[in-house]
């Protein structure tokens, strides 16, 4: 911003002199003045030798040596006459100001201040009703008019310096303020008579300037929540910029070019940022961009003054030539005077000054504000920072549905995964447990030659998605804390208004309580009363003492009798006076009575502080949860997505380990087959057979030999599934634990294989 093109200023003309008798070459010299700064010390130099005049010769209003002064209205061209020297001196003062605009309107910008100097000076020290261009209306509009362009040009510096960006941004801010000022009274209907013609052109720039200078404002702000890393903030300060340069492009229509130049060369440098910023903290930051009413405001540093005037600087004057007109002896009169009058001045406020001490500290150590003691009317209403969302929710009634499905969505999606991933481990677990249990029987069992590594890559890999699962489920339970934290919130503020007062909380005060609030009010207003006519009582007595001028009376006074006219004098003041000594005495009553309304305001104090405290949290919760929503289904879309992807990751996973856990289990079975042909089958058992019975003894056909052939027919004939399942002590032996581990496979697949 620091090429941007100057803006142009306004600049006042030179009011014409008339009739005036007085040296004419002094007074030709101040009429036809050059514009330059040697034109202004002319200026100061004869209001310096008028009021050296004043001063000798009564030549004010309606005393006895006054004579005609002619000068012409600005704004009318009207000639306006006065018999007064004072006249003269304001119309030099005038012209003083408006040759210093000049000077400031042009390259050089370092005239305003005292542009604002000479219009305060003339404004607060001569009367207003001489011409329509020394009015009050106008003179503060010129001063307010200098002060703004004084700090502009002040702007102007601070960017080509490169000054830190809070600080212009305030010098920024305080420039609207000036402008703001002198908008007003462009806009007043009695200021806008009087300037006739001129007051459109001159509104027409200052508003325009009015909404260039805050986009500056708000840019510098933007330019610092970048420096503080607030991506958000920055957002909406470079938004907010945008759109006040934009009010102030409409508003430049029929301005000169050099105008237009500036606000298009704003707009690239704005546009450029708002739009970098918007791309970045969309792609990148994702922080919530805050609203602007949220932030805190930007104050403004009024670093320019108006410049006093001092009319009789030797410095600027030169040398009286008027010394020789009144005698010495009553100037130092006046000046034993002013020194009484100073000395009065400072013995009263010394006791002003001692008694607004005590006040002021007792009111701090109270900690009570006369506007927020009583705050209950912000009760009655919703605020409007919360109306805000609630019509922004009104026409988006699907906000909790829809982030309620996308949050099953994303639950769904996350279940699948989690399951896919416990069959993926359960695999890898049962292969293991079998491998462990297969090394067991046979020892450490080498690989099968040219078998691919696919269990190890699929348990790497498991491992990698559990810990990336492990690590969104964090991500994932914080997202549904945060919803079901939001979401009570947001269907409160999409429903009907009155539940929504209902939400927030409210004081419960009884009548005891309001009347004990009522009493401190009334106090605090009686402090209130108390100051304000100590302020009025202190500017009457200052306005006094300066208007208090007794020279006509001192040159006639005989030097004998000065000190009874210094007593004469003073008496005036002693009625102001007593009135301040009256005020400065009830100050102890006042606090004392405070003091009794704060001991019993202290329980309803602490009552509507923890109220307030409820309502100010529950309104920045419910605008919180608000402004969560967008980041809620954001995050929850990108869950969403993760889990996609984690789930197509997942099941090709799991077909791979499902593969190669049946690879494994094959070649463990070969393993098994080739191991079992190496053992030598089992040897069959049987029971001793009995003795057999001499052959006479068959033959004789006795009882035993009927029972053993009875004994035989009772027999089955041995086979192979019953030598298999003999009983244990009839063929082979039953298989017990404690014997070889490969007598736990199957009998007759043992049988077979040998």
């Amino acid at each position: 911003m620091e090429a941007v093109p100057r803006m142009p200023m306004i600049w006042l003309d030179l009011k014409e002199a008339g009739e005036f008798a007085f040296n004419a070459a002094v007074k030709k010299s101040a009429i036809s003045v050059p514009r330059d700064f040697e034109g202004c010390s002319t200026l100061r130099k004869y209001l310096g030798q008028l009021h050296f005049l004043q001063s000798r010769i009564p030549m004010g209003n309606g005393q006895d040596a006054a004579v005609p002064v002619t000068w012409t209205e600005i704004f009318s061209g009207k000639a306006v006459t006065h018999e007064d020297i004072k006249y003269e001196q304001a119309c030099v003062l005038y012209n003083l100001g408006a040759l210093h605009s000049m000077l400031g309107a042009m390259d050089k910008r370092v005239s305003e201040e005292c542009a604002a100097g000479a219009f305060t000076y003339l404004r607060d020290h001569f009367p207003h009703s001489y011409s329509v261009d020394m009015s009050h209306q106008i003179l503060s509009l010129n001063i307010n008019l200098m002060l703004g362009q004084a700090q502009e040009c002040l702007l102007e510096k601070s960017m080509l310096d490169n000054r830190k960006s809070f600080l212009v941004a305030r010098i920024s801010a305080q420039v609207v303020d000036y402008y703001k000022e002198a908008c007003r009274a462009l806009e007043n209907s009695e200021t806008a008579s009087l300037l006739g013609k001129i007051q459109k052109d001159w509104k027409k720039l200052v508003q325009m300037k009015i909404y260039y200078f805050a986009a500056v404002a708000h840019l510098h702000m933007g330019k610092q929540a970048e420096e503080q890393q607030k991506f958000g903030e920055r957002v909406i300060y470079f938004q907010s910029a945008l759109d006040k340069l934009n009010e102030a492009i409409k508003l430049a229509k029929g301005q000169p070019e050099t105008v237009q130049e500036a606000l298009r060369f704003t707009m690239d440098v704005i546009g450029g940022k708002y739009n970098s910023a918007k791309k970045d903290n969309d792609f990148i930051y994702h922080e919530a961009v805050p609203a602007l009413d949220t932030l805190q405001s930007v104050k403004g540093a009024p670093l320019v003054k108006a410049l006093p005037v001092n009319p009789t600087d030797p410095a600027v004057t030169g040398p009286d030539i008027f010394a020789k007109l009144v005698p010495m002896a009553a100037h130092e009169a006046s000046s034993l005077y002013s020194e009484e009058k100073a000395k009065l001045l400072r013995d009263v406020m010394a006791k002003i000054e001692a008694k607004n001490e005590v006040l002021d500290q007792f009111m701090d150590s109270m900690q009570l504000d006369p506007e927020t003691v009583d705050n209950l009317d912000m009760y009655n209403h919703i605020p409007p920072v919360l109306m805000e969302k609630c019509a922004a929710l009104s026409v988006r009634p699907d906000t909790v549905r829809n982030l309620v499905q996308s949050m099953q969505v994303l639950s769904g999606v996350f279940t699948d995964v989690e399951a896919s991933l416990k069959e993926i481990r359960d695999l890898l677990e049962e292969d293991e447990a079998q491998e462990r249990k297969l090394q067991e029987l046979l020892g450490r069992v080498p690989p099968a030659p040219g078998s691919p590594p696919g269990l190890a890559e699929v348990s790497k890999e498991c491992s990698k998605y559990l810990e990336l699962h492990e690590k969104a489920s964090f991500t994932n339970t914080e997202l549904h804390r945060a919803m079901n934290l939001h979401l009570g919130n947001l269907r409160l503020l999409g429903g009907p208004l009155e539940q929504v007062r209902a939400a927030l909380p409210t004081p419960t005060l009884s009548e005891d309580d309001k009347q004990v609030l009522q009493n401190l009010k009334r106090i605090l207003a009686k402090v209130q009363e108390m100051r304000d006519q100590r302020m009025s009582l202190e500017q009457q007595l200052r306005e006094m003492i300066q208007k208090d001028d007794i020279t006509t009376s001192l040159v006639t006074t005989d030097r004998s009798e000065m000190k009874k006219l210094f007593e004469e004098q003073l008496k005036k003041y002693d009625q102001l006076k007593v009135y301040l000594e009256q005020n400065l005495a009830a100050q102890e009553n006042v606090l004392k009575a405070l003091t009794d309304a704060n001991v019993k305001y202290a329980a309803v104090r602490k009552a509507l502080a923890e109220v307030e405290h409820k309502w100010n949290t529950t309104v920045q919760t419910l605008v919180a949860s608000y402004e969560a929503y967008e980041d809620l289904m954001k995050k929850s879309q990108e869950g969403k997505d993760f889990y996609t992807d984690l789930e197509g990751k997942a099941t090709k996973l799991l077909e791979r380990a499902r593969a190669a856990c049946q690879a494994s289990e094959a070649h463990r079975q070969q393993l098994l087959e080739r191991e079992l042909k190496k053992q030598p089958p089992p040897r069959p058992t049987a029971p001793k057979p009995p003795l057999q019975k001499k052959p006479l003894e068959l033959e004789a056909g006795g009882p035993e030999a009927a029972d053993l052939d009875a004994s035989l027919k009772g027999k089955q004939r041995m086979n192979k599934q019953n030598f298999l399942q003999a009983q244990p002590g009839e063929g082979l032996r039953g298989p017990r634990p404690s014997d070889d581990p490969l007598s736990m496979l199957d009998p007759l697949w043992t049988l077979n294989k040998a």
